[in-house]
């Protein structure tokens, strides 16, 4: 089995649609608790990704236009980073480091992304993406632990991230790649996204709030 172009097209949309809702979710939830909501290697990773591929490499459309969106979007979120970053790293870096550390992570994730890139002749970035997306899905997990508390997360940016990664999943595995790393990296990816949904739904019970009520 394997997608019509059209039903391709539409699995796309479906997960830039779904992605963007985290990505906004996640922008609106860092500005309302003074907080960033995306861990900073996941939020440096990301945007060098669609950097690289709305403008070194860019996708065909509409994939495209949803990296573009993406790398708008994140920028927002790069920005959250940097304002509120500082005081989230004081026990873990020493004083005044913060901007560098940003500086060579970010220099890292563009380097070693844009190296899997050519070196795998991975015009489409699946390697790169799904690397990535596992990365983050495990930062958020340690996220969730180190702050023992909900500041820049919800309900609802988990849902999002984890339907867009599974509707992309399931397309690359049916339509581009089914290999035993790829297989891999999608299982890990769902796994470690609804582990997170499930921890983040306990520490809602947990200090007594309705998990849908926080958007």
């Amino acid at each position: 089995m394997t997608f019509s172009p059209e039903a391709g097209n539409l699995v796309k949309i479906s997960t830039g649609v779904f992605w963007s809702i985290a990505y906004l979710l996640i922008i609106r939830r860092g500005f309302k608790d003074r907080t960033f909501g995306m861990p900073l290697v996941a939020a440096c990773a990301n945007i060098s990704w669609e950097l690289i591929f709305s403008f070194i490499h860019p996708h065909n459309p509409p994939q495209l236009y949803i990296d573009i969106t993406w790398f708008l979007l994140d920028l927002l979120i790069v920005y959250q980073v940097l304002r509120y970053g500082p005081r989230s790293f004081d026990d873990l870096l020493p004083k005044g480091s913060f901007y560098a550390a940003f500086a060579v992570t970010l220099a890292l994730s563009f380097a070693i992304t844009l190296g899997i890139t050519i070196e795998f002749k991975d015009w489409i970035g699946g390697y790169s993406a799904f690397g990535m997306n596992l990365i983050m899905s495990i930062l958020f997990v340690v996220m969730l632990r180190r702050r023992n508390d909900l500041a820049g997360q919800s309900l609802y940016i988990a849902v999002a991230k984890w339907t867009g990664t599974l509707l992309v999943s399931v397309y690359f595995c049916v339509q581009v790649s089914s290999s035993f790393l790829m297989v891999t990296l999608y299982v890990a990816i769902f796994f470690f996204d609804a582990l997170y949904t499930c921890m983040l739904y306990a520490k809602y019970r947990e200090l007594g709030l309705s998990p849908w009520r926080r958007v």
